[in-house]
């Protein structure tokens, strides 16, 4: 094992110092003296110097000249977080001790059961180094399992001092005890970020345990185990979900695990997909749910990211993806068109997403204006304005859409000229414009200004318009380019929450209110002759 100037020494002598100030706060609750509290309370002080010396070595370590590879890394950040975490143990410690001064009769606590509570963190406490040294995942699982069962206990004393107040006996030691109990269930809440800090230093990866014991379950469906599993989270999701790619099955699986909502709602997405067009969405291997939780292991797809190739990728590839992409979608929306009118609902997401956007933006919102006779209107009144004309303009006809055709969502197989889709938790039945203007957007609002990629955006952008627009003339949709404006405004208006950069993201936020404001000037003409304004889909470096 790896030493960083007596960095691993450090924190041994922090364990033992933790177990010790364990061991002499059940003596002292035992048969209480100030001798005893004393030296728990000097204990204290040396644990938060010990606490803070592990600290700074660990920046210095990550942050020094040395070189470290991942698992150097991972386990830094696993001791760091251990560390904190055994130090908040030691003041629960002296919490716990401080509270027997409130006990008239401190032989009223041996009443009630809390020594097993002390020999199960004692235990768990026992388990850390070994876990650390051999890597012994099983005894990470068991440091964190140990908070459930400490719950457990605290409940089962809990209960029994509610009655004991209920009846009026030992009032005022009893409420008091309450608090030590407290405290040894929040104990169990710092072994629990022990064991899974652990399960980081072993893993190489921050996964909970809740998350963990989902996989566990889902593999299990697919006679797949957890030796020798690769297993990497999935950063930068804003899905909600906690998702992590798993090795094994050919070229890997995608883990998900999250809301049983969402996760139940997306499988029976996936499984319609797979009916209506087999190989185009992921299949799903296994599924499971527990305490409201589900997780599911699906299909790692084929290929790359559109929105890399559009990037990196050779220009070639880009237009093979694109004509792949125009292909797929002419397919799909083809095979499940139904002739249905249907209103959409842009106006009605944006202001539901209105406040994300002002907690980020806080002036991204235009109060009304007066000019002499002129009205500005407010952001709050053009957007109700432009709802009451979406009411006026329903969809001729519905397709089966991806509901959220981010760049990053659509995947290109170079080696079966395919495309994929991953993400369709939002799948429904819907206006195409919908699925249009969100992977136009996705594609505007990279915050990429570099002319060479920007232009390889642009081109993107160009075509896919240009096709949209032509299958629209195909089928006779005469409003298009007028719900066309209004979901590009939503789209660009939304997308300013998750940009930081300020001028960035204002040119999206006046690019939404010109697209507004020209359908709201044209409410007295034919819609069918409403002129979509190209140009608000390119944005040129300087």
């Amino acid at each position: 094992m790896i030493r960083f100037e007596g960095l691993l020494d450090n924190f041994k002598f922090m364990l033992l110092e933790i177990k010790q100030q364990v061991d002499i706060v059940i003596s002292f609750l035992e048969s209480p003296n100030s001798e005893i509290f004393d030296k728990i309370v000097a204990r204290d002080d040396y644990i938060n110097n010990l606490k803070n010396i592990i600290e700074n070595k660990c920046f210095s370590s990550l942050h020094g000249d040395q070189v470290l590879g991942k698992a150097e890394t991972d386990l830094i950040r696993a001791l760091h977080i251990v560390t904190v975490n055994l130090e908040r143990i030691g003041d629960f410690c002296v919490n716990i001790s401080k509270q027997m001064q409130y006990i008239s009769n401190y032989k009223v606590l041996h009443h009630f059961a809390y020594k097993p509570m002390f020999e199960l963190i004692r235990g768990a406490l026992g388990e850390v180094e070994p876990a650390l040294k051999d890597k012994n995942l099983s005894l990470a699982l068991a440091i964190c399992r140990s908070e459930n069962e400490l719950d457990r206990l605290y409940k089962q004393s809990f209960d029994r001092l509610m009655e004991a107040l209920k009846k009026g006996e030992n009032a005022g030691d009893n409420v008091t005890i309450i608090f030590i109990f407290r405290y040894l269930e929040r104990i169990g809440d710092s072994l629990l970020n022990i064991g899974e800090a652990l399960i980081l230093a072993i893993l190489g990866e921050r996964i909970k345990i809740t998350e963990f014991q989902a996989l566990q379950q889902t593999l299990s469906q697919t006679g797949d185990s957890l030796e020798n599993l690769d297993y990497r989270a999935i950063l930068g999701s804003r899905s909600g979900c906690n998702i992590g790619r798993v090795g094994g099955r050919g070229k890997g699986s995608i883990f998900k695990e999250g809301n049983i909502h969402k996760i139940k709602t997306e499988k029976t997405h996936l499984e319609k997909w797979e009916r209506l067009f087999p190989g185009l969405a992921p299949q799903v291997f296994s599924y499971h749910e527990e305490n409201n939780l589900a997780s599911m292991l699906i299909e790692l797809m084929p290929g790359q990211p559109l929105d890399e190739i559009i990037l990196n990728g050779d220009p070639a590839d880009m237009e093979k993806a694109l004509q792949a992409l125009k292909r797929t979608l002419t397919d799909v929306w083809t095979a499940t068109r139904k002739e249905q009118k249907q209103h959409g609902d842009f106006m009605l997401q944006l202001l539901e997403r209105l406040e994300s956007v002002r907690q980020v933006h806080p002036d991204f919102y235009r109060s009304e204006q007066h000019h002499g006779k002129f009205t500005v209107a407010s952001s709050k009144r053009l957007i109700e304005r432009c709802a009451d004309i979406q009411e006026m303009l329903p969809t001729p006809f519905t397709v089966l859409i991806h509901g959220d055709f981010n760049a990053n969502n659509i995947f290109y197989d170079k080696s079966k000229d395919a495309i994929h889709y991953i993400d369709l938790y939002r799948s429904r039945y819907m206006d195409y414009v919908q699925d249009i203007s969100v992977f136009l957007v996705s594609n505007f609002r990279m915050p990429i200004f570099e002319t060479q990629l920007r232009d390889r955006l642009n081109w993107m952008i160009e075509n896919f318009s240009a096709f949209a627009l032509d299958l629209a003339h195909q089928w006779g949709d005469h409003t298009f380019k007028v719900r066309m404006a209004l979901a590009l405004a939503r789209s660009l208006y939304t997308s300013t929450r998750f940009e930081l950069n300020d001028e960035f993201a204002r040119d999206m936020f006046l690019r939404a209110h010109y697209l507004m404001e020209k359908v709201v000037n044209h409410q007295d003409q034919p819609w069918q002759n409403f002129d979509l304004p190209t140009d608000v889909l390119f944005y040129w470096s300087n």
